[in-house]
């Protein structure tokens, strides 16, 4: 369950973002070799596949495949779940801070056509190595052209408009337009509920985990930790602010909180001063007592 909280109008306040990234997967299925493998095994016909890497290891297309991976993350942190659809929920002011989605997402959109555009320069010479990688397993008929590969890396997103769930332009009859409209509000709410809680969420599993780390009271007892516990926590002080699109009190004063509690707080002072670490560590716990106290989230 999600918590209860009302479905406001959000339409101002944030859009949907819709991403479309794709790569070429430079693999490819081999059917005589999987049939060669499972006779020479005397085993049942389709219960072993042979996967061809194409190019063996090209570090153009590896570049280009992580970077992928990568922007993808970057979409997830920087949004909110909206539908199963694949678009996903950004505040306005996240997407239009100078530091925001939009730009961070233009300059890896760049990118990544800089890192395409190296992997399909180097592509024929990598064909021609394939050859000895490959050895008998090698068919020219598996390689596409460059023009059609090209056509395999998109890199594509657009904000739309979130919808009013107060309108309703559909010609047809009331009771029907009332039904429909009764359904959408429903949809509207139980998303806008799942996408709050996923920022809940995010900030628990952060807290979490940084409570934790920091639970010992000297040198016989220490916890190693990484400098990410402390950065972590501080991209959920800027989370807490900026997904804030329902103006939820809870979420204000649990931001409130944690950025108070995180003012000049670094990894090596946590790691140096024991009554730091334990203040923190009673600050980031009272601020998750405030997650831990919300209906629905099941914490």
């Amino acid at each position: 369950m999600t918590p209860n909280i009302s479905a406001p109008n959000i339409a101002s306040s944030a859009v949907l973002i819709d991403l479309s990234i794709s790569t070429w997967t430079g693999r490819k299925l081999d059917k005589r070799a999987s049939n060669d493998v499972t006779a020479q095994n005397n085993a049942a016909k389709g219960v072993a596949n042979v996967h061809k890497k194409l190019l063996g290891d090209c570090a153009e297309l590896d570049a280009v495949q992580k970077f992928a991976a990568n922007a993808r993350n970057a979409h997830y942190a920087m949004t909110m779940p909206w539908s199963d659809l694949g678009m996903r929920l950004c505040p306005t002011k996240k997407y239009i801070d100078a530091n925001g989605y939009e730009r961070t997402m233009t300059e890896l959109q760049t990118e990544f056509a800089r890192l395409t555009e190296a992997f399909l320069n180097a592509y024929d010479w990598e064909i021609q190595n394939a050859q000895l990688k490959l050895g008998a397993l090698f068919s020219s008929d598996d390689y596409p052209s460059r023009d059609s590969l090209a056509a395999k890396f998109k890199f594509r997103f657009v904000a739309i408009p979130l919808p009013d769930a107060g309108d309703w332009r559909l010609d047809i009859g009331n009771e029907a337009a009332v039904a429909m409209r009764e359904q959408y509000e429903k949809f509207y709410g139980d998303q806008l509920r799942e996408a709050m809680a996923d920022v809940w969420k995010r900030a628990h599993e952060a807290l979490t985990k940084m409570s934790e780390r920091l639970d010992y009271a000297d040198s016989t007892t220490k916890k190693v930790f990484r400098d990410t516990l402390v950065t972590n926590v501080q991209e959920i002080v800027d989370l807490l602010d900026a997904m804030n699109i329902t103006a939820d009190p809870a979420m204000t004063e649990a931001h409130k909180r944690l950025d108070a509690a995180m003012q000049g707080i670094t990894p090596d002072a946590l790691r140096e001063d024991a009554y730091l670490r334990a203040q923190t560590k009673r600050q980031v716990d009272d601020v998750r007592k405030i997650i831990d106290n919300l209906p629905g989230l099941g914490f």
